[in-house]
């Protein structure tokens, strides 16, 4: 064959496997499930809309069917970032996409506008499945200027407002250019996702004085009249506001041939409601009312979201008038009473809670009638209580429910925690077990060594850890052979190996601490013995209902913040431990109340957080417990102590909070500390013998005990790990179906 024709051969075979392909691929690409929408009379393109009171999806067989949204809230970052850097990956998106369709929810809600790759993730996700994995897409308002200058109609207000729209729209249906800005989503925008958008959620949880104060100021605003979305005659001059802007949106959105549904962000302390057993006057003081405004021409429709969780506002543990259904133990459901009656008031409109459930966390910040905190629970818990307030939602004829939230947020901060977390601006780079806020998600965002070490009493996994990461002691202390310490982004971890089998029936093992001058001697703790300084806390292991965390009185915060120098709230009674040298660790979940500044009078709430809970974070074991902090086995005892409750307000920066007063009787300060020293001791209960460093003197030196220390960091180190609370809401998803069959 010749070089001529042997070239043809070629071409030609090429040209045929090429054409071969393209067919195997187009016959592939056109058997693919295709995303079945509805096309109005006049071109636009429907996925769902909204009937009555029913939220509905135009389904395969080209009927629109009634769906209940089950859904999960999902932010823009992971540990070590704040909001506005936007970390997250391709590849991160993929991996939850699929975790969340393995849930069982049917969509995903974005607060705010993400950067390119998780719309582009999404849609590509999404290619060829029969049931996609829809968004809710979030616009952020203007929070900050709004609670500042409490005026929605003040100058800028609106136009950032408006802005921020243009941008999520023109986002989503992959048409924006949006040049970088610190702390903003940015980049080229070139996938349209709108085929997967369910709705458009505008807003944020509005502040009830800054309402008010737009309401009274604008009195004689004109009602608003729009394309598509109006407000009614009886709408506040917040509501006009608002109805403008949906109807904004609204126009945006038909100039890409779309309309879906339109809801504002709403929640308890501006619900319809009235509520007479609400304490705080601010908490009912105004109503946002969506049946106030009213669709015009906008077959997509339009339905109320509200963020309703079980423990706030205080009314869900003290109004009596929710005192009215009783769950299967006795108790009053007071969140399943509220649902009642605020569906009650939208009998022509679907109402979703885009927002609800509780933390697996070790600190506590409001309370909730039948356990229903905010925070305090391990991840079983925290899985039966969403479980059963998803029930509530659905039971009570909502249209969906979205449970807040995905994923860990170590960013996060909460009222009680915030006095100690400083630098408040180093919140994101450890991880607060004791900030409730910072541990709503179905999906752990575990500190460091949490994948090495299993808390089980056994010390075998130490060993696996670089020689650099731990610190040996091997003091003189009869019954301690040593002591190994390292820590991570959570914990400090502190491992003991004894002469003898660990007994807390007969023995109790102490540990103190110190980190700054000053503190407590440990005194009845420690009897006959002195310390050259005094301890800050004390950590006590033994019988389970006495091993805590305790702290020394004249570094308690709770007692400085909330006692007579501070904001004087601490009930006499307390005054009793005031000649104990370490007191419990308390938080406070409650303020004190007293008319007139609240209707009704109730006194300060604390909750003791410095328990120690025994048991295992080893999985399937029948004492795994998320909130585990000790065990022993054998002669070994393990443990990791929470770094809050040893008086630190940022590890990352080696930052421990001081003794000096309270600027202004409000804020504490930090100082830099070279690390923590620890003092351990054994005392017999039956003959009370103690054995301590000291030996057979009665004062020590703490100087002589070595100090446990560690680097900075700037860079964290976690893992992911799917909680015990996303099977639990896996079978609750499951139960629940997405649609109603007529």
């Amino acid at each position: 064959m010749s070089r001529q024709r042997r070239r043809r051969w070629l071409l030609t075979v090429l040209t045929g496997a090429v054409v071969v392909t393209g067919g195997i691929f187009a016959g592939w690409h056109y058997m693919q499930p295709k995303l079945v929408t509805y096309t109005a009379e006049n071109g636009t393109e429907m996925k769902f809309k909204t009937d009555g009171d029913r939220f509905m999806e135009y389904g395969p067989d080209g009927t629109w069917r009634e769906m209940f949204v089950k859904g999960v809230n999902l932010g823009a970052t992971s540990p070590g970032h704040y909001p506005g850097e936007f970390p997250l990956t391709k590849e991160d998106y993929l991996r939850w996409f699929q975790q969340i369709e393995d849930l069982g929810a049917n969509v995903i809600r974005v607060y705010t506008v993400h950067e390119p790759i998780f719309y582009s993730t999404l849609v590509e996700y999404n290619r060829g499945r029969e049931q996609p994995l829809y968004f809710i897409q979030g616009i952020w308002s203007p929070e900050e200027e709004l609670i500042e200058k409490q005026d929605a109609y003040a100058a800028h207000i609106e136009q950032t407002f408006k802005q921020e729209i243009e941008k999520a729209v023109s986002a989503v249906y992959g048409d924006a250019d949006i040049p970088a800005k610190q702390g903003e989503s940015s980049g080229k925008y070139k996938t349209n996702a709108g085929k997967y958008l369910m709705a458009w959620h505008v807003g944020t949880e509005w502040d009830p004085a800054m309402v008010d104060n737009t309401n009274a100021k604008h009195a004689d605003v004109p009602q608003y009249k729009g394309v598509h979305f109006s407000a009614s005659p009886e709408a506040s001059p917040f509501e006009n506001w608002l109805a403008e802007l949906l109807d904004h949106t609204a126009v945006l959105e038909k100039k890409y041939g779309w309309e879906h549904p339109m809801t504002f962000t709403n929640w308890v302390t501006t619900d319809v409601l009235d509520h007479p057993g609400e304490p705080l006057y601010e908490e009912d003081l105004v109503s946002v009312d969506a049946r106030h405004i009213q669709p015009e021409a906008w077959q997509g429709g339009y339905f109320a979201a509200y963020h309703v969780y079980p423990y706030y506002p205080d009314l869900f543990h003290i109004d009596k008038t929710l005192q009215t259904i009783k769950d299967e133990n006795g108790e009053y459901n007071t969140y399943k009473s509220y649902l009642r009656k605020l569906k009650a008031e939208f009998s022509d409109m679907p109402v979703m809670i885009t927002e609800y459930g509780v933390p697996s966390s070790l600190g506590i910040s409001h309370l909730g009638m039948g356990g229903r905190n905010q925070g305090g629970h391990n991840e079983v818990e925290q899985g039966d209580i969403d479980a059963s307030l998803t029930q509530d939602i659905y039971d009570e004829g909502y249209s969906g429910a979205i449970v807040f939230m995905w994923q860990d947020e170590w960013f996060k901060k909460t009222w009680n925690t915030m006095p100690l977390e400083i630098p408040a601006d180093r919140r994101a780079y450890w991880l607060n077990v004791l900030t409730n806020e910072k541990m709503f998600g179905l999906l752990a965002m575990d500190p460091g060594k949490q994948e090495q070490l299993t808390i089980d009493g056994s010390l075998d996994d130490w060993d696996d850890l670089k020689v650099e990461e731990v610190t040996t002691w091997q003091g003189q202390v009869d019954g301690i052979q040593e002591m190994k310490m390292t820590h991570d982004e959570a914990y400090l971890y502190i491992g003991l190996t004894l002469d003898q089998p660990f007994d807390p029936e007969k023995t109790v093992l102490r540990i103190g601490t110190d980190t700054l001058a000053g503190g407590s001697q440990p005194d009845k703790l420690l009897p006959g013995r002195t310390l050259s300084d005094g301890l800050e806390t004390v950590i006590t292991l033994g019988q389970d209902e006495e091993s805590q965390v305790e702290i020394a009185k004249d570094y308690d915060f709770n007692q400085r913040l909330y006692g007579k120098d501070g904001y004087d709230m601490l009930p006499d009674q307390q005054s009793d431990s005031a000649d104990n040298p370490f007191h419990p660790w308390n938080l406070a979940v409650s303020l004190r109340m007293t008319p007139p500044d609240t209707r009704s009078a109730q006194p300060f709430m604390n909750e003791k957080v410095g328990t120690l809970k025994r048991g295992t974070t080893a999985p399937g074991q029948s004492d795994t417990d998320s909130l585990t902090a000790w065990q022993y086995n054998g002669n070994q005892v393990e443990m990791r102590i929470p770094w809050m409750l040893l008086g630190f307000g940022d590890p990352s920066s080696l930052h421990a909070i001081d003794y000096g007063p309270l600027k202004n009787g409000r804020e504490f300060s930090t100082v830099a500390v070279e690390g923590v020293t620890l003092i351990p001791w054994l005392t017999d209960r039956a003959t009370k013998n103690v054995s301590w460093p000291g030996g057979e003197q009665t004062t020590l030196d703490l100087n002589t005990l070595p100090v446990y220390s560690w680097q900075p960091w700037e860079q964290v180190q976690y893992s992911e790990r799917l909680k015990l609370s996303y099977e639990k809401m896996k079978k609750s998803y499951e139960k629940i179906p997405s649609f109603q069959i007529e």
